[in-house]
């Protein structure tokens, strides 16, 4: 049963008016006596870590989208074009990628983006200790031709890697300011994009301000973003209502419907490229005979969950490639209904038929909360006693890192080319493979998959793959959920792009 508004509000109130109270020291959107404008986003979490060389977040990306430019970008089409790269070729056989550098670029600290800065960057990413390093895996050397040109030879044709250069793998931060900082570049992240890191607190906001400098005329449109941290939907929804904020990134779900013809509010509601669900320790006792990780697959009805932690707003699925992808196989994504018998027959194989109790790791979102206790409660049905341990989203990525837990709530954005939401989760030793899932037979077809360049042959062998997770489950998949941001009317400019990222760009009263 839904709670009332007028009961939300009452509960609520005192939690809106102390954000009102902290908002209202940088800007609350209108113009200021020296018609400075402010854009205020709420985001439901905390960036962890403000580098994309390291980052794993999804709301890191957020914030990155509006302080570093790369070399190519996504349109609202999803098709790639130009960025900090102005053109590029390709060789017929697929091996080396010539980028032609837009010239007159500047970083935020004042030094030159150039091919140096281009090399500097992608050598980094391809260290060891960068989660970008599977991403630019088949990069053998990167050239610098003149200052603004650069070459990068491939070891063997990788096809996504022009799709993983719209991402952090292609983000440009100034090399000077990575060598000063150290580690600390994360606290102090500089680029070359519309707008400057001026300071953030912990848990509360980050503050860019305007790029006087940059590189495309007239842009931005705004002043300063602040970008406000705000874990419950709800009280975001309020501070949206009332002004304290012109956007929210995660749309209260139950208040979608109620809200589609609203004068003052857009409700942005499009399908996500990612995928939800489990993470299960592999090495973990519970969870080495796959025969358990299949039984719990079993138990679970996707459909409830859906239906009532996102009051329908998404898709049931049973895969990592939702209806976005190129690769989508509707048969292999087809939710299957839960099945407690079978899933008892699966744990008994197993020398469970007594069933077991595992602790699940999530974060602090009340989404997250809902679908662990709907969980909780379909495997009871089994003799799973699932308990739930909630943290703070960065300390549940260093744990998972770690691999210090046995079940988890990790979800993945998603990407447009179907190896970035496969090789990094899946395939060995790799950066996000939380699981310690490792299946040569899959390894080969990864491998393969990102060094073809026909399409139709690609998709054949994501199907295989997608057959083999079915069977080893070294992830429970939940569902694909919908991006749906909340904007004000008095915003122009917005708008929505494939990947799910907010661009500010344009974004302007």
């Amino acid at each position: 049963m839904k709670a009332s508004w007028k009961k939300i509000t009452s509960l609520l109130l005192p939690g809106i008016l102390a954000l009102g109270l902290l908002s209202a020291g940088c800007g609350n959107g209108k113009s200021t006596g020296s018609g400075n404008k402010t854009i205020n986003i709420a985001l439901h979490q905390d960036p962890p870590k403000l580098d994309p060389m390291i980052s794993t977040a999804f709301v890191d990306r957020m914030v990155f989208q509006s302080v570093f430019d790369k070399l190519v970008e996504l349109d609202d089409k999803g098709k790639i074009v130009p960025m900090l790269a102005e053109k590029w070729e390709i060789s017929p056989d697929g091996k080396q990628y010539t980028f032609h550098l837009r010239k007159g670029v500047k970083f935020h600290d004042g030094t030159e983006f150039n091919a140096e800065a281009v090399k500097f960057n992608l050598e980094r990413y391809k260290q060891k200790s960068s989660n970008r390093r599977n991403e630019l895996k088949a990069v053998k050397t990167i050239k610098v031709i003149d200052p603004y040109t650069v070459e990068l030879d491939l070891e063997t044709p990788y096809a996504p890697l022009l799709a993983n250069l719209t991402d952090r793998a292609g983000m440009m931060c100034s090399p000077d300011a990575v060598k000063k900082a150290g580690d600390k570049f994360q606290n102090h992240p500089v680029g070359t994009g519309p707008y400057v890191f001026k300071e953030r607190s912990k848990g509360n906001q980050i503050v860019l301000e305007k790029n006087k400098d940059y590189w495309q005329k007239d842009k931005p449109k705004a002043d300063k973003l602040v970008y406000k941290i705000m874990t419950d939907g709800n009280v975001a929804l309020m501070n949206l209502k009332s002004g304290q904020v012109d956007m929210i990134n995660r749309f209260p779900l139950n208040e979608v419907k109620n809200y589609q013809s609203d004068k003052a509010i857009s409700v942005i509601n499009e399908a996500s490229p990612g995928f939800k669900g489990i993470v299960l320790n592999n090495t973990n006792a519970n969870f080495q005979d796959k025969r358990v990780r299949q039984a719990i697959d079993k138990a679970l009805d996707r459909k409830a969950i859906v239906e009532v932690a996102l009051s329908g707003v998404g898709t049931p699925g049973h895969s990592a490639l939702s209806k976005s992808s190129w690769a989508y196989d509707a048969e292999l994504d087809q939710a299957p209904a839960a099945d407690v018998e079978g899933a008892k027959q699966l744990l008994a194989a197993a020398g469970k038929a007594d069933g077991f109790s595992f602790t699940i790791q999530t974060d602090t979102d009340p989404i997250s909360q809902q679908v662990c206790q709907l969980i909780q409660k379909q495997l009871k049905a089994v003799n799973i006693d699932m308990q739930i341990q909630k943290m703070d989203f960065g300390t549940l990525l260093d744990h998972a890192k770690k691999g210090d837990f046995e079940a988890a709530t990790i979800s993945w954005s998603g990407r447009m080319d179907p190896d970035g939401n496969l090789y990094d989760w899946f395939h060995t030793g790799t950066s996000m493979n939380y699981m310690k899932y490792s299946n040569p037979e899959v390894d080969g077809l990864l491998e393969q998959a990102r060094h073809l360049t026909d399409q139709q042959a690609r998709k054949g062998l994501y199907r295989q793959i997608l057959l083999q997770l079915n069977q080893d489950v070294p992830y429970i998949f939940l569902y694909h959920d919908n991006n749906v941001f909340g904007l004000s009317k008095k915003v122009k400019g917005f708008t929505p792009n494939p990947d799910g990222m907010i661009r500010t760009l344009n974004m302007g009263k």
